[in-house]
């Protein structure tokens, strides 16, 4: 593979290896840089599919949904870590319910004997949950059946990932030095992930804009607990303070927790911006440089939404690239077995 016809995607994020996985299996030859593989912040998600807190509204929903579809296909195989659970998002202040909940399968109001003490609202629903270390593994492989190539190097500029007539750039908060982008802030994350006591459904708490979170999302043999959203945060270090916070709430809303054995906690910084970027522009070389990035707390939801109009852009921003993204026709579309 020459360098003149590979595309490169810069970033190992939820965000880039979906686009790479996109594009790779359309037949182009995608060779994939970054310095974390797969990227931290990705791993450190609860994930539970919903919009959070990202605009523009009516892109975010068009990706969003897109993204739900796939997710639910994938459910399908257990070695993707994507699974449809059932769970309640409740309310202490009679909240109406998130636009994008009320479509979704199995939902309704709770009735009051559901819900936790001190909560005025709440609604039931079933929706993909994600176990990221296994569901980003199974990105990789993908990727790797459809021919795509990884490499772990950090980048100075997005330059440095050339030459390549076509630069995706999914490097999430490393933008801000990439582009620059100053529009782009951290908002730091924190998770604590248990052993199950025995649940099976999730539980999110509505919190609004305030910085602590309650959620708690079952995988299998373990559970995730959540969390914290502090604006402006970008340091990934544990903080001992708030991981004993997030275990008191989800303690006091399933007390079965308590009795839950600690074993990892997860960090990442949310790349946040007023709206997420997705758009092309010419670089003064005429690369063709792609935007992927500022996802917030939605990097999973939007997922494939945005890694589908990626490949949209590059079939319409670049003379003959359309064919070019076919030029190999024995892998577009194709999906190769992966072992669970």
């Amino acid at each position: 593979m020459s360098t003149d016809e590979r595309l490169v995607v810069v970033g190992a994020g939820v965000a880039g290896l979906t686009t790479a996985v996109v594009l790779a299996e359309a037949g182009a030859s995608v060779h994939v840089i970054a310095e974390q593989v797969p990227g931290v912040t990705s791993l450190a998600a609860g994930a539970m599919w919903g919009p959070y807190l990202v605009e523009p509204k009516d892109r975010v929903e068009q990706w969003g949904q897109r993204s739900l579809e796939i997710f639910r296909e994938l459910a399908e195989d257990p070695s993707t870590g994507v699974r449809l659970t059932s769970g309640i998002e409740a309310s202490r202040t009679a909240e109406a319910p998130p636009d994008w909940a009320i479509t979704l399968p199995g939902f309704r109001s709770c009735e009051p004997a559901e819900l936790p003490a001190g909560f005025t609202a709440g609604y039931r629903f079933t929706v993909p949950l994600i176990d990221m270390p296994s569901y980003l593994e199974y990105l990789l492989r993908r990727l790797d059946a459809a021919g795509g190539t990884v490499e772990r190097r950090r980048l100075a500029s997005l330059a440095d990932a050339g030459p390549a007539p076509v630069i995706v750039n999914c490097t999430g908060l490393g933008a801000q030095e990439l582009v620059p982008d100053h529009d782009l802030r951290p908002i730091r994350g924190q998770h604590v992930v248990v052993t199950n006591p025995g649940l099976t459904e999730f539980f999110s708490e509505d919190t609004g804009l305030t910085q602590d979170l309650l959620c708690f999302y079952p995988h299998g043999g373990t559970v995730v607990l959540g969390g914290t959203a502090i604006d402006g945060a970008g340091a990934i270090a544990p903080d001992g303070k708030a991981a004993a916070g997030i275990l008191a709430r989800c303690v006091e809303v399933e007390p079965r927790l308590a009795e839950a054995r600690v074993l990892e906690h997860r960090l990442g910084a949310r790349p946040t911006r007023d709206r997420v970027r997705v758009e092309a522009e010419r670089a003064e070389d005429g690369t063709v440089v792609v935007h992927n990035y500022g996802h917030g707390g939605a990097g999973v939801t939007l997922s494939w939404g945005c890694a589908a109009e990626i490949e949209a852009l590059l079939s319409t921003i670049r003379p003959g690239l359309s064919p070019w993204l076919g030029k190999h026709p024995d892998r577009r579309n194709r999906r190769r077995p992966v072992d669970g």
